[in-house]
This record gives structure tokens, C-alpha cells and sequence, in this order.
């Protein structure tokens, strides 16, 4: 079984459509199809077969699912013990939310590739769901975002630190200082896409308290586009602070405390748990042990022990 087509086999039973897994193996529908033909001739047996939903996994399909992403990972794991043995070049690509990317990583990753000049270092920004799914399809080998919950025993999660979340407004906004929630499910906010952290949080605050969501005026999949449209009048936001320190600053929008039971939210860091961690993963690990603060030469923390990260 080629791994090239086991890859396909896995974004088909993920999207439960051709013209969907086409897409996102960067394929033609055409050949989707022929891939998922070879690997049935291969193993004797149908994978698929076509429900009202789309696309549902037979019996042997389910079976096969669960090792494919085993044999996926050995493969990468062979690649990875090859090339250290070889002494090619490392590679580290990540995986980060826009907030962190733009406010937590530029001066620590100059200061990483300084302390690792042969390092290539690939940055990926994108929500927490597409992160997740890069990390499961081996697309990244790290990926760093708010905790979303619990994973399966395939990855390793750290939490590096916890963030506050705070109540955005307009500077020139006439809303109380402490506005509870009963008081903010009357008015309007710019939420991020369904399935953020930020939004669970928001969503879970008013209906725990037995209260209707408040009116939406947008939603919005970048925290900065947030922070101008509540600039603006749009609305409320609720976002991380980190990433609204400069607006503050600024004074185009201020601050209020969150008045809901959650007011914090966690920022982890999570690999695939693998028998041999590429070096340069190690070394990232190593270096981002205790938050993403710049590393500098002679940093102690550059040199840890890294055997529990495997």
C-alpha cells in the first residue's frame, strides 16, 4: 500500500466526497477515484459505498482507517531517522494561530534561528481546526493554539502558558465599566467562526446562565479584523488580551473585564507522539519549554534533556 494513496484514502473518508478530497490532496477528481479503485483491487475489498450523507466507510474501510494513519506515521518516522543519519539539513515547519504568529513568535523564532543557522524553519497560520487537521495529515510538526480539549493518545500536549480574555469597545463607547452578562446579551458583538475557543467560551457563558447569545453584527475568522470593526462601532468583541496590547496602547478600543465563569483559556503546543522525534522538532521543544520568549545564546533551557518530549 503507497503511502500516496493511503493519504487519499484518509481525505476521502474525512470529507466523505471526491470532488472535497480532490481538493484538499491538491488532485484531479478523476484521480481520486482511480486511487481509491488501486487500493480496493490491492486489498480485495470495497472501502466506500454511497449513503444520503455522502461517502460512508465500509466495514473493511473502518478497518483500514485505523492503520492507515500508523503506517502513515512509521513512514514519516523512516524519513525522519534517514535523514538525521544522513545529516541532512533540519527542518521545523509550525503551525500557529494569527494571534500568536503575529504577537509571541517573530522575536522568538529570530532568536531561534540565530542559535540554529541551518535550521529551515516553515510557518503556517491558520484557525485552531485547520492546525489540528495539518498535524493529523503530517502537514506540520508542531502546532501552537488555544486548548480546543482533549486528544487522542496519536499527539503530545503541553500547555505553555494561559492567556485572559477581556471585553473589547469602541474607546468613545458609553457601556458601563462592568457590564454583566445580562447587560451584554441586549447588545451587539463581532464573534469569531464557531469552533475558536474565544467563541466557545462566549457561547457557553450566556447559555449557561440560561440567556440568549447576544446579536451578532459580524462574524470574523481574524482577531485583528475584530479589533478595527469594534474600533469602528461595530460592537463587543471578546478576544485574548495578547492580542490587543497595541490597540490599547493606542486608544482606539478599551478594555473591560470578562464577566463570564471562564476568563481565561489555555495556549498549548501539541506534536504527534513519535519513536523518534526529528532533531529539529526536539530542539523547538527544547527552546519553547517555558513560552515562547526569545531564545538567546548560552540560554540554558537550549540544552534540557529532551527524552521526554518522544
Amino acid at each position: 500500500m503507497h503511502p500516496r494513496l493511503l493519504k487519499t484514502f484518509l481525505a476521502v473518508a474525512r470529507h466523505r466526497n471526491f470532488t472535497r478530497a480532490a481538493a484538499d490532496v491538491h488532485l484531479a477528481q478523476s484521480s481520486v477515484s482511480d486511487q481509491i479503485q488501486s487500493l480496493e483491487a490491492e486489498l480485495g475489498a470495497s472501502l466506500f459505498e454511497r449513503s444520503k450523507r455522502g461517502l460512508e466507510l465500509t466495514p473493511a474501510g473502518e478497518t483500514l482507517r485505523r492503520y492507515a494513519d500508523e503506517i502513515l506515521a512509521l513512514t514519516e518516522e523512516a524519513r525522519t531517522a534517514v535523514a538525521a543519519e544522513a545529516g541532512q539539513q533540519d527542518r521545523i515547519r509550525i503551525g500557529a494561530l494569527e494571534t500568536v504568529a503575529s504577537t509571541m513568535l517573530p522575536e522568538f523564532l529570530s532568536g531561534f534561528q540565530k542559535l540554529h543557522p541551518s535550521m529551515e524553519l516553515r510557518l503556517s497560520v491558520a484557525g485552531s481546526g485547520d492546525l489540528l487537521r495539518k498535524l493529523e495529515e503530517d502537514d506540520i510538526d508542531v502546532a501552537v493554539f488555544f486548548d480546543r480539549g482533549d486528544l487522542d493518545e496519536r499527539f503530545v500536549k503541553r500547555t505553555l502558558q494561559t492567556e485572559p480574555v477581556v471585553l473589547i469597545t469602541p474607546a468613545t463607547g458609553s457601556a458601563s465599566q462592568n457590564p454583566g452578562l445580562h447587560e451584554l446579551a441586549s447588545l451587539s458583538f463581532v464573534a469569531t467562526e464557531v469552533g475558536c475557543v474565544y467563541r466557545s467560551v462566549f457561547d457557553k457563558a450566556f447559555a449557561d446562565a440560561g440567556l440568549a447569545a447576544p446579536k451578532l453584527a459580524s462574524e470574523v475568522g481574524s482577531i485583528g479584523t475584530i479589533v478595527r470593526m469594534v474600533a469602528a462601532g461595530a460592537g463587543f468583541g471578546l478576544v485574548p488580551r495578547l492580542a490587543v496590547i497595541d490597540a490599547l496602547g493606542d486608544g482606539t478600543i478599551r478594555e473591560m473585564p470578562w464577566p463570564g465563569p471562564t476568563g481565561t483559556v489555555s495556549l498549548v503546543m501539541i506534536w504527534r507522539r513519535r519513536r523518534v522525534q526529528p532533531s529539529g522538532l526536539r530542539a523547538f521543544l527544547t527552546a519553547a519549554s517555558d513560552g515562547f520568549v526569545a531564545a538567546r545564546p548560552g540560554d540554558d533551557r537550549l540544552r534540557r534533556a529532551v527524552s521526554s518530549l518522544s
